[in-house]
């Protein structure tokens, strides 16, 4: 074998067992000290909220949001956020950029080569004299002994992958932000149309209250309180009136664009419910945290921090870099590539650190800190994510019982609205009566208005909380039928 052969060989053996060392530490697992299962009995299913076939028994993460949305108009209303929404925009864009940055660090892995042409022409006091050559190089190629270059690849990987996670943790946020604009938007208009409903009712009794006082029938007194319910319903009406206003622009700017009317919640309807899934059941497994994209995103950082860490230890270790080239030399351009004009070069490069003012050191320990802050925002945010769940899975049981217990306020108000009617029209009680009445009535029903939107952006909170939101359709659901 001749000795540029078996140069060649050593140099492919060196660079095939490059890269094999590794001194990243074992990462440390979490310890986030949250019970296994959410402390709580099963949740009421809220009123209109009905399981679909083959989702229900699905996790909450696999869920697409199309199926967890029950109304059409919301459906197209968050497909628009998804494609104009910038947030959104810059977070996509972050994800390209993280991808960018790992495919640059990747490339230290493999040696670059490039060709290049060149021509040198030297005078003076001297002759003139030109030289030309031309050829192709291995570019200072690092063997990665240590793992140093590939820790670093890993490192990129990880924060590249934290990145998409967070991208997707964004979506889900505005999904469930597109879904709370449009409940407030739909609550703002029921109330506005609650308090136009009073006013209208108020200035009647006004009307008739102030006959009845020229005719000497009742008071000044009565006068003057039927006013002051026709001004605070008056101010009702107008600050309402601002506030849907509001909530428009709100839902345009999280959309992206303008919304056509067409897609909006019907003005003065009901708060209907918008989710189409059954409430979550009691002895939820809390191991579904993980599945949470600011979960994952947190986990991948911490990773990345331990891969630094062995990219830091081989800083200590010596390195190797490669750097040669091959090719022709004439002082012709004409007979440049002529037989007799061939060179070559190889110049390897060992670095062996000895004295570094403490660099190294401070280097690993400012890595091994870095890895410590990642480990302990993941514990964070195992534990915000337990509480959210935690706090969402109350409420929803507890707004579900001030749902029923508010729609029997209504009601029982509403009836005794009809009897003080009725009695103050038959003469047996005064106006007074009738006026705490309609307070009652008008109180419970604004009351209820809000309770409603609270129960619904509730289930829309759970829904984020459980990693849901960021599928645009279901997964397909596990199959019961046994194999053949």
């Amino acid at each position: 074998m001749s000795r540029h052969a078996s140069l060649a060989l050593a140099l492919a053996a060196v660079l095939a067992a490059s890269g094999c060392a590794t001194l990243v530490p074992a990462t440390p697992e979490a310890q986030a000290g949250i019970p296994a299962t959410w402390p709580m009995p099963e949740v009421t299913p809220a009123a209109g909220a009905t399981g679909v076939d083959g989702v229900a028994a699905l996790p909450v993460a696999d869920i697409g949001w199309r199926d967890f949305f029950a109304d059409p108009r919301l459906e197209q209303v968050v497909a628009l956020a998804l494609d104009s929404n910038r947030d959104l925009r810059v977070a996509i864009l972050n994800v390209e950029r993280a991808r960018a940055q790992y495919r640059i660090q990747r490339a230290d892995r493999l040696p670059s080569l490039g060709a290049s042409v060149e021509m040198e022409r030297v005078g003076g006091d001297i002759p003139v004299s030109e030289s030309y050559t031309a050829g192709v190089g291995l570019a200072a190629f690092e063997l990665d002994l240590f793992g140093r270059v590939r820790n670093l690849s890993e490192a990129a990987l990880q924060q590249y992958l934290a990145t998409e996670e967070a991208q997707r943790s964004a979506q889900l946020s505005l999904v469930a932000e597109i879904a709370g604009a449009w409940l407030t938007l739909a609550a703002d208009q029921e109330q506005l149309r609650l308090s136009e409903q009073a006013l209208g009712t108020y200035e009647e009794t006004l009307e008739l209250t102030g006959r009845r006082y020229e005719l000497g029938a009742t008071s000044a007194l009565e006068v003057e309180q039927v006013r002051t319910q026709v001004a605070t319903a008056r101010t009702d009406v107008e600050r309402l009136k601002g506030q849907v206003a509001r909530d428009r622009n709100a839902l345009d700017l999280l959309a992206g664009t303008r919304l056509d009317a067409s897609l909006l919640p019907t003005a003065g309807a009901s708060v209907a419910p918008v989710t189409g899934i059954a409430a979550v059941p009691a002895g939820l497994d809390s191991e579904v945290l993980l599945r949470r994209p600011d979960v994952i995103a947190a986990e991948h950082r911490l990773l990345a921090a331990s891969a630094s860490i062995g990219a830091a230890r081989a800083a200590f270790f010596p390195s190797i870099s490669l750097t040669g080239s091959i090719g022709s030399a004439s002082d012709d351009l004409s007979g440049l590539f002529d037989s007799g004009t061939r060179v070559w070069s190889f110049i390897p490069r060992i670095n062996l650190p000895i004295f570094q003012g403490g660099r190294l050191r401070a280097g690993l320990g400012m890595a091994t800190a870095d890895r410590d802050i990642a480990l302990a925002q993941y514990e964070q945010a195992i534990q915000s994510g337990f509480r959210e769940v935690a706090d969402a899975l109350v409420q929803s049981e507890s707004l579900a019982k001030q749902v029923a217990a508010q729609q029997e306020l209504v009601d029982a108000a509403t009836r005794a609205e009809s009897l003080a009617t009725a009695r103050y029209d038959a003469g047996v009680d005064s106006h007074l009566v009738q006026l705490d009445a309609q307070r009652m009535l008008y109180g419970a029903q604004q009351a209820l208005v809000a309770t409603r939107l609270a129960e619904q952006v509730n289930r829309v909170t759970l829904y984020r909380v459980l990693g849901g939101g960021w599928r645009e359709d279901s997964a397909a659901p596990p199959s019961t039928t046994s194999k053949p």
